[in-house]
């Protein structure tokens, strides 16, 4: 096992790329002074100095990195260390057409790009091998390195021959025979049985993509051929005799990579986080970046790292806006707030030329510190030595939201009501939002997930069922706890082939009802829920459906809320059932967002979920973060409007005004002993 992580304090610093200042000294000298300045104490450097660090082959050029490093640790900023393989040289790519990959439709890539390169190749498995161990050997002791931050923002896909013949391995591994495959993928539809494992290729526009098992397969086989290749960088650094601890940086909502695969592959998670501030109400991406930073920190029910985000405006979007006065210290709080030990940044100096030279930087082209942007970043650096205390305080949930990778993947791909938009993050969304509303702190699961330390879990959407998840969600209720299903739920297993029977798979008994039929409805169209008079929570409103509305035939459990239009009119939209020792609800339609807040409120105090705060104004992000003796409380304010949050005499402030009224972007943190 690889060493903890060296710090007490957070990191605050990130991506620095001294390879393109090696004519400037002058440049590098002036960057370590605004570095301290700044409050800048960590960089990120190498990810993409392979043709620097190698400049021929097998001809190793470190001394410029160790000079860096060296000065860098003087001034006492240490240094995460990247492994090269996100961007090759070019000397490779000429030398060995194999290490560039192939597209779905078999056509070799030219040299170019960032992850261009096979993941199977054996000579780029090589070639990357070699260079880590050498950096691990040279650096892997060094007291300024604290962190390896594995290749970068790991993603895409290669067809080539290679990649086919290790797919057909998997696929011999997980199936055994080509009758059990032929089986679990119904290749009986459309005449497309399989006589052999050497018959199966990847899905192709040119060929087989509309078999969805094999295509859900597939993907399965990318996540693992990346995590594979990713074990096969870390082991070259622990063969170079490094074991500090290792990272790879996530990326927002990818639907490339099915991340809970690299829970046990490192040992701290990263990611980077650059929302489109200032496009919406603040508040609405405040709540998709926060479920984003809990879904990052539920891989490995741990604090983890925030390594990139953008001090100013990104260059990449449709619409690059600049982070308004404020903002950029309410982003990063809200990082720490849901988990981050750190807030690092892409990037540290803007660059001179190429494909991103105009994206935002601690220190722009004009190379002062007398900006705007450098101010800012200052100001998070002095505020996170304000509250250096809390790294490492964890976070803890007593609710969860439900959101499979895999079940995201089936259902893009199941061609059913709806093929425009089946709405399915939106969906959890409006259900973390919610909880989120309420103040309970929550986490974002997988079907892998233990369930036993939750009071309420929501299963929003899970079209696909793993083997033995029903069980596992009707253990969690039977047990105490609080289940919430939503429509279009246990329809498929793990090889998306259609339970029979009836749905959800598994749990028609612990909800005691039965779907029938699924009705898409048209972007104009709309329906109603009504609620039942006396209803097992006291609701009273109505609330509207929208996209798809779910027929469902009652057993034996209590409806709460029906239809008001349509054929359908009168059938159940909320229903509720007392299972064992806890409850179950199923909610048949895409309801709106104000009525998850009512129900998901009034289930959460149900369920005894505990939250810090009596009350959470509307537009308020509400968080707490804890150690063995004290908790932390976060209070950010991302109305566009001055709120007043009220809290407990018991708590005293660490950060922020001692006033209740909390302006817009406004953050306060307080703490308490338990």
């Amino acid at each position: 096992m690889a060493k903890q992580i060296r710090y007490d304090h957070f990191l605050h610093g990130g991506d620095y790329n001294p390879e393109q200042w090696l004519d400037r000294p002058d440049i590098l000298k002036k960057d370590i002074e605004y570095f301290k300045k700044a409050h800048i104490n960590t960089v990120s450097m190498g990810m993409f100095s392979w043709a620097v660090l190698e400049p021929e082959e097998g001809r190793y050029n470190f001394d410029w990195l160790e000079d860096v490093i060296n000065n860098l640790y003087k001034e006492g900023i240490y240094t995460i260390l990247s492994t090269p393989s996100g961007a090759r040289p070019k000397w490779m790519a000429d030398k060995y057409e194999e290490v560039l990959r192939v597209d779905p439709d078999r056509t070799r890539r030219f040299f170019g790009g960032r992850h261009n390169h096979c993941y199977t190749s054996p000579v780029y498995r090589e070639k990357i091998y070699n260079i880590n161990k050498k950096l691990s050997e040279h650096f892997g002791k060094h007291p300024a390195v604290i962190l390896w931050h594995i290749s970068n923002e790991y993603g895409g896909e290669c067809h080539c021959p290679l990649c086919q013949e290790k797919f057909r391995e998997w696929l011999k591994e997980k199936y055994g025979t080509i009758e059990n495959l032929n089986s679990s993928w119904c290749t009986t539809f459309w005449s497309h049985t399989y006589n052999s494992f050497d018959q199966i290729e990847s899905p192709s526009p040119k060929g087989e993509n509309a078999l969805h098992a094999l295509t859900l397969d597939w993907k399965r086989f990318v996540t693992d051929r990346t995590v594979d290749f990713m074990r096969h960088e870390i082991s070259a650094i622990r063969a170079g005799g490094s074991e500090l601890p290792a990272t790879a940086n996530l990326m927002y909502d990818y639907d490339g990579l099915d991340y809970k695969k690299f829970k046990d592959v490192m040992d701290i998670v990263s990611w980077d986080n650059y929302p489109s501030w200032h496009k919406k109400d603040e508040y609405t991406t405040a709540v998709d970046g926060a479920m984003q930073h809990d879904l990052m920190r539920s891989i490995r029910k741990a604090p983890f790292l925030l390594m990139e985000s953008c001090p100013s405006a990104t260059n990449w979007k449709p619409i690059n806006k600049l982070k308004k006065p404020g903002m950029h210290l309410a982003a990063s709080l809200q990082a720490v707030a849901h988990g981050s030990d750190s807030v690092l940044y892409f990037q540290l100096r803007q660059s001179q030329g190429a494909s991103e030279k105009f994206h935002g930087a601690v220190i722009d082209h004009y190379g002062g510190d007398d900006t705007r942007v450098f101010r800012e970043v200052t100001e998070v650096g002095e505020a996170l030595e304000q509250i250096r205390e809390i790294v490492g305080s964890e976070i803890k949930c007593q609710a969860a939201v439900l959101y499979d990778r895999e079940n995201d993947w089936a259902l893009k791909d199941a061609q059913g009501p709806r093929n425009e938009d089946m709405h399915y993050q939106e969906c959890v969304q409006k259900q973390y939002r919610a909880l989120r509303r309420k103040g309970c702190n929550t986490d974002i699961i997988t079907m892998e997930h233990d369930l036993s330390e939750y009071k309420l879990v929501t299963v929003p959407m899970a079209y696909m069922f793993y083997h033995g998840y029903a069980e596992k969600l009707c253990t969690f209720a039977e047990n105490g706890g609080t289940l919430v299903i939503s429509y279009w739920s246990g329809l498929v297993d793990e090889t998306d082939k259609c339970y029979l029977e009836g749905t959800p798979n598994g749990l028609m008994e612990a909800a005691g009802i039965r779907t029938e039929e699924i009705d898409a409805l048209y972007d104009w169209e709309e329906n109603h829920g009504i609620p039942e008079t006396g209803n097992h929570l006291g609701i009273t409103k109505s609330y509207t459906c929208k996209n798809l509305c779910e027929l469902a035939k009652v057993s034996d459990a209590e409806v709460m809320m029906r239809y008001s239009e349509d054929f359908y009119q009168g059938y159940p939209v909320l229903t509720h059932k007392k299972y064992g020792k806890g409850h179950v609800y199923y909610v048949a339609a895409d309801m709106e967002a104000a009525f998850y807040e009512d129900f998901l409120g009034r289930a959460a105090d149900e369920a005894g979920v505990d939250t810090p705060l009596d009350f959470v104004p509307e537009g308020v992000s509400v968080t707490t973060r804890e150690t063995e003796d004290t908790e932390y409380l976060f209070i950010q304010n991302f109305a566009g409007k001055t709120q007043t949050v009220s809290v407990s005499e018991e708590y005293e402030v660490i950060y922020g005004t001692d006033s209740e009224n909390m302006s817009p972007l406004q953050t306060r943190i307080l703490k308490r002993k338990k």
